[in-house]
């Protein structure tokens, strides 16, 4: 045989391994759902029992999003809106503490059964509300084994040029790892929005002003103070105190504070739903973090000095002698004005924000056990208190996630904002409900003019009564992308979106956005241009809740 044959056999050679390698690397199914959040998964479902082929491109290894990740003390709102798969999710977890097997820790007959705004443990509906991450994270993988959903696990998309558009379409979504996934239909089911940024859909990040919506509790809100979370004495935020010359103590911003109303780009602050345990045999002391510096959290020192005692206000109780662990009071878990950046930032960016988050918190733990400026009754009762040792398990029982209030919020051609909220006026287009008040932590840590410092950007105004999420919010301007659908970054205000933001409804809106993700492959159509009769008679179907009863 001539060295000619042979170049050309061994080039053949090379060529099919190439096509070997980028087959094993391609998949095309109907419905790409990219997330591991809870609505990723309740998407994934909804696809699946309408007969499409799907799969979930989940960046990470842990599914459930913070329903899995610490926020086990649900914000349920009215919970007889919520229904469909998000129903049946709190169903298994009613079904799993049902098995006495499931109280390892504790006694079923000494949990308090709180929850927030209902029992944990509704017997007569057969649901529960609080739970155990590992349990909601069991539950989750039990879905995905049931209804066979295939599941790429550690796999972020290219957010520079991972997505192929075609005719308006997105053809194609390709990850950092290679693999290309190809499909009819879309869902960003993330918290930050990425798929929908990079196929060039419109969006916002920070709190528009007042006047863009004609809205009254948008922008900076200063001298709002709607829940606990602010000083309630004059605080000096100055090194040495009352001293400007000094400097600011670490986590006090130095800008001016703007005009009411007025928008801005900044985020409201982020943290990581704890998971403490109070058993002896389950607990793991807090440990000290490297690099910690007890002066980073010598504002909070300044603030026990001042008489203010609420530290454990908000241990809320789960199963097993554990807490959801929330921030509480003027200086806690919330990293306030460190995560600006972060909707937008790239990967590795994100990662040293997270890492930041990580590294105060748990510095802010070791402080409350151990300072000797913490007050003795607040270190004894901390004593008792630790890292859950049968929780992340994988993470040195640090939760996965960290807690993304809000990053990117769509600007499609319906955007909700407080007045659908709150009732002014009626929501066209239902594909589920909300209830839970218009919820901003705070955004800012400033000085005030008179020299103390305060925190701003907090707010809670209850709704009169649940409300409608129009299919508006999950769906693109047309000319901007046909088949996508965003089940978390919807279209809304930063003031409507405090309400919307909760795991139920993201749960809800996975499952509705994949049922009109799938009517549009029937139809072939637009999802832009699907009948909503067609959309509701569908979800109606399923259990999803549209409209209070009694109204039409």
């Amino acid at each position: 045989m001539s060295k000619t044959i042979h170049f050309f056999a061994f080039a053949l050679l090379l060529v099919c391994l190439g096509c070997q390698n980028e087959t094993k690397n391609k998949f095309e199914p109907e419905v790409i759902i990219y997330g591991g959040t809870s609505a990723a998964i309740t998407a994934a479902i909804q696809a699946k029992k309408m007969g499409k082929r799907v799969v979930v491109v989940s960046p990470e290894i842990h599914l459930g999003g913070l329903s899995s990740g610490g926020l086990g003390f649900t914000d349920t709102g009215d919970k007889t809106v919520i229904g469909g798969l998000a129903r049946e999710f709190y169903h298994r977890v009613y079904m799993h503490y049902q098995d006495n097997d499931s109280w390892k820790w504790q006694n079923k007959e000494d949990y308090g059964n709180v929850g927030q705004g209902t029992p944990a443990i509704d017997g007569d509906a057969r649901t529960m509300w609080i739970f155990e991450p590992h349990v909601a994270e069991k539950v989750f993988e039990d879905f995905v084994q049931e209804y066979d959903i295939e599941v790429y696990r550690n796999e972020w998309l290219d957010r520079e040029n991972g997505v192929k558009m075609e005719n308006g379409r997105i053809k194609s979504i390709t990850t950092i790892s290679g693999k290309v996934f190809e499909g009819k239909m879309f869902i960003d089911a993330t918290y930050e929005g990425d798929l929908m940024a990079a196929a060039g859909v419109s969006y916002h990040v920070g709190r528009e002003s007042n006047d863009t919506y004609g809205e009254t509790w948008n922008g900076v809100q200063f001298g709002v103070y709607q829940h606990g979370h602010y000083f309630h004495k004059p605080i000096s935020p100055y090194v040495v105190e009352d001293d400007p010359s000094s400097g600011l103590l670490p986590e006090i911003s130095a800008e001016a504070l703007a005009e009411n109303g007025t928008g801005d780009d900044k985020v409201q602050a982020y943290n990581f739903r704890m998971c403490f345990s109070k058993h002896p045999d389950n607990r793991i002391p807090f440990p000290k973090p490297d690099g910690y510096d007890a002066k980073r959290y010598e504002l909070l020192a300044r603030v026990y000095a001042s008489g203010w005692d609420e530290t454990f206000d908000k241990f809320d109780p789960i199963p097993n002698l554990k807490t959801d662990t929330n921030n509480h009071g003027p200086f806690s878990t919330d990293y306030i004005g460190k995560n600006y950046a972060y909707p937008e930032a790239s990967y590795e960016e994100r990662k040293v924000i997270i890492e930041d988050h990580v590294d105060y918190q748990k510095g802010l733990l070791y402080y409350l056990a151990n300072d000797p400026k913490v007050p003795e009754k607040i270190r004894k009762e901390m004593a008792q208190w630790g890292l859950a040792k049968d929780e992340f398990v994988d993470n040195d029982n640090w939760p996965h996630q960290i807690y993304v209030r809000e990053a990117r919020r769509m600007v499609g051609d319906y955007v909700m904002t407080e007045h659908d909220v709150l009732g002014a006026k009626d929501v066209p287009q239902p594909i589920g409900m909300g209830s839970y008040s218009l919820d901003s932590h705070n955004v800012q840590r400033i000085v005030t003019s008179e020299g103390f410092v305060q925190n701003e950007g907090d707010i809670g105004v209850k709704p009169k009564e649940p409300y409608g999420i129009s299919y508006g919010t999950i769906i693109p301007k047309k000319e901007e992308c046909e088949n996508l659908l965003v089940a978390v970054c919807v279209s809304s205000s930063h003031t409507a979106f405090g309400s919307i933001r909760m795991e139920p409804v993201f749960m809800i809106l996975g499952q509705s956005a994949a049922t009109a993700a799938s009517l549009a492959i029937e139809q072939n159509l637009a999802v832009q241009d699907l009948s909503y009769e067609r959309i509701r008679e569908r979800l109606k179907k399923d259990g999803q809740i549209l409209v209070l009863e009694g109204k039409l």
